[in-house]
């Protein structure tokens, strides 16, 4: 039985450092779980500041029955163990068994869709929050695209997020493993599936050049909008700046499509999990913010109107850990705005998660500009 009231779940992976270090910095106390106890306490023994956090170390197996009894008596996880269409099943029944909420960081369209169908309802029956994808590859986004949403009458979502740096380990096992899934996008609040070929040049804000984009696995925002009544059809894409990068994941999506996609389930699992390793082994250095820097930009659209937000930011995974320790430590003092299945700005508002990540200085004051009949109305 947990004798903290938040649990960090794979802490060990360079996101669930960043959480524990935020929580820290909220003076939250947290248990930091994962299969390793003493890789657990080599890990934290590095994170900054962490002489003075109040925590505890819980060597955990996966499973459900394990994770069951490591969450009684606390009242959230944080999920950092992928890719979560694997994974992530026995967190989230282990957190309903014992009465928590979920939150995870993931990327994945297949398990988002799975989630909501499989535990949406079940969450929401016990007032529980379930809201997986608390990251910033989709929460800044999101942000940003309630932001153009807040002028009526716009309903159409165009959604890009690009970043400078190189995903970590987890991260690139996570896009791996989506690469022999369909995904989607919404048009007319009905999913259409993406070519696994999809590819763009995206006009980048602030920049002349232009950049690489893909639809990344569908990612979590056509999944969050298909049940808001003002958004009818939203498409989302991203990567990287590094067009190096983003043509290698090109080519291996036809490798995928070619040869990957024949192969037996379990066979196809461990070639891309190799080829994932090869790209990404080690950790990464920690996030220097002249370097790693994020561009949220949305387009919203309508038949009379347009609105255009555009975030920048900082650390793309310090915005990720800060936000999964904010969503603790909200839910440790006042109940989200909706139980069940939901995202970030659905269970907690998207100016109150803008302000968590400038309060930070990890983004920039939002630039919106709208051009809408409604908007001359006020």
């Amino acid at each position: 039985m947990s004798k903290k009231p938040v649990v960090i779940y794979g802490v060990t992976g360079y996101t669930g450092r960043l959480v524990a270090e935020y929580l820290r910095e909220y003076r939250t106390p947290f248990i930091a779980a994962g299969r390793d106890a003493k890789r657990i306490k080599e890990v934290l023994d590095k994170v900054p500041g962490i002489e003075n956090a109040d925590y505890e170390i819980a060597e955990v197996e996966h499973s459900v029955e394990a994770l069951t009894q490591l969450m009684k008596g606390a009242k959230v996880m944080c999920n950092m163990v992928g890719p979560f269409m694997k994974y992530g099943d026995e967190a989230v029944e282990a957190c309903y068994n014992a009465g928590a909420h979920y939150t995870d960081t993931n990327g994945e369209q297949n398990w988002m869709m799975h989630a909501e169908e499989k535990w949406g309802q079940k969450f929401a029956d016990k007032n529980l929050l379930l809201t997986p994808g608390i990251a910033q590859m989709y929460t800044t986004g999101e942000i940003a695209a309630n932001l153009c949403l807040e002028t009526p009458g716009l309903d159409t979502l165009d959604i890009l997020v690009l970043w400078r740096g190189f995903p970590t380990y987890a991260s690139t096992q996570t896009i791996f493993s989506i690469l022999t899934s369909d995904f989607f996008y919404l048009e007319q609040n009905q999913y259409v599936q993406w070519s696994p070929y999809a590819k763009i040049e995206a006009m980048v804000p602030g920049q002349h050049a232009t950049a690489m984009a893909l639809p990344w696995g569908g990612t979590a925002h056509p999944v969050w909008f298909k049940n808001d009544p003002r958004v009818a059809t939203c498409k989302a894409m991203g990567g990287v700046f590094e067009r190096t990068v983003m043509e290698g994941v090109v080519q291996i999506t036809s490798v995928v499509e070619e040869k990957i996609k024949k192969l037996p389930k379990a066979e196809a699992e461990k070639e891309l999990s190799a080829m994932a390793a090869s790209l990404q082994a080690g950790m990464p250095p920690r996030e220097n913010p002249r370097l790693n820097t994020s561009v949220d930009s949305v387009h919203a659209s309508g038949p009379l109107g347009h609105a255009h937000c555009v975030i920048h930011g900082v650390c793309n995974y310090k915005q990720t850990g800060l936000l999964q320790a904010y969503v603790a430590y909200h839910l440790l003092q006042a109940p989200p705005k909706r139980y069940g299945f939901a995202s970030g700005c659905q269970a907690f508002g998207h100016r109150e998660l803008l302000g968590v990540l400038q309060s930070f200085g990890l983004v920039s004051r939002p630039e919106l500009t709208v051009n809408s009949a409604s908007a001359s109305l006020g």
